[in-house]
């Protein structure tokens, strides 16, 4: 009896509700946690992995890490830097949950780089998408669905991502300007072919990365100015941001604001620092409940993006921004689709 049959005889004999879980270092993240816990760290190792292609096939419950110093021997990386909550960490919930670090902005996000998935649905089948072009009926891709899902519509078996090189080249620069400064630049930048790859503006400090070409970083950090930062201090500063251990992240009431790049300045009471050029915007706040959760989303609203509970803080009044009906009404039928009993991760993403 392989692994699979063992997964598939579970999930057909399931009584009550299964949580999905690799590692659990995102276990904080979604609504609050429901059901038996089916862990995925059985389903190890990396299936195929050819440098010239760019791409590598993992089994869900393989460790990150694992799979980040097999690329690094090759000199290539994920591009869009997945958050190392822990070295427990796993490539099936880097895709369930879809969380991006720094690079996000300028080489895309994990859903973008989702090549191909097998996945497991509620009646204990194996799905394969992506390599063989397979959608629901519906015209979904759904091995890209799967990013950010959460385990809600089923058990990622395996996926394929699309790696890529290392950059030959990085500098690191930092300016002294105001919030509205700031996101003017980036702004302005962004139009300009410059080689960006990360940027965080925090307590009147903006910070950039430059990613690329010998010619090219040079020529950019010639045209930009600014100080610039010694590599060690460079790499120290991403990977803090990229795994959340820099000071802002301590302590607080998190809370994810995506917006809009072009969005002016969003005045709400609590500390912010932004990232991927304005498109999004952390605020850690004191205190919480339903009136501030309102009003921290209605003014998000209003700069035409939507606010997440990230961290902390009164999960009751919703971890997600509320979804519109017709949106949600497309949430329920894909979960019927592939989960019809209900048994996976039930309210991870919405209470109901």
């Amino acid at each position: 009896m392989t692994i699979y049959d063992e997964f598939a005889d579970r999930i057909r004999a399931a009584k009550v509700p299964l949580r999905i879980r690799g590692g659990g270092t995102k276990d904080w993240y979604g609504q609050a946690l429901q059901g038996e816990v089916l862990d995925t760290r059985v389903n190890s190792g990396v299936i195929s992995y050819e440098p010239t292609e760019l791409v590598i096939t993992a089994r869900c419950g393989t460790p990150l890490a694992e799979i980040e110093a097999l690329l690094a021997q090759h000199s290539q990386m994920l591009a869009f830097e997945p958050p190392r909550f822990g070295p427990e960490s796993t490539i099936g919930g880097v895709v369930a949950s879809a969380l991006s670090g720094p690079r996000r902005a300028s080489a895309g996000a994990v859903r973008d780089f989702v090549l191909g998935a097998v996945l497991m649905d509620g009646r204990g089948e194996v799905l394969r998408f992506g390599g063989q072009v397979m959608k629901n009926v519906a015209g979904y891709d759904v091995s890209r669905l799967l990013a950010g899902s959460l385990g809600t519509l089923g058990l990622i078996l395996e996926v394929s991502l699309k790696v890529l090189p290392v950059p030959l080249r990085q500098a690191s620069l930092r300016f002294e300007m105001s919030e509205i400064d700031a996101l003017t630049r980036l702004n302005e930048w962004a139009g300009q072919p410059l080689p960006l790859s990360a940027s965080c503006w925090h307590s009147g400090v903006l910070s950039l990365r430059l990613s690329g070409a010998d010619a090219a970083v040079v020529a950019a950090q010639r045209k930009l100015g600014g100080q610039v930062l010694a590599d060690a201090e460079a790499a120290a500063f991403w990977t803090s941001l990229r795994d959340q251990t820099h000071g802002y992240f301590n302590g607080g009431t998190l809370w994810r604001m995506s917006v809009p790049s072009h969005a002016s300045a969003i005045i709400l009471r609590g500390e912010q620092l932004i990232e991927w050029g304005g498109a999004q915007r952390w605020l850690k706040v004191e205190d919480d409940g339903e009136e501030r959760a309102a009003a921290i989303r209605r003014t998000v609203a209003a700069a035409g993006g939507h606010a997440t509970l990230f961290r902390g803080g009164d999960k009751s009044v919703g971890v997600f921004h509320p979804l519109a009906p017709a949106v949600a009404k497309i949430h329920e039928r894909l979960k019927q689709s592939f989960d019809p009993a209900g048994i996976f991760n039930p309210g991870r993403m919405y209470a109901d």
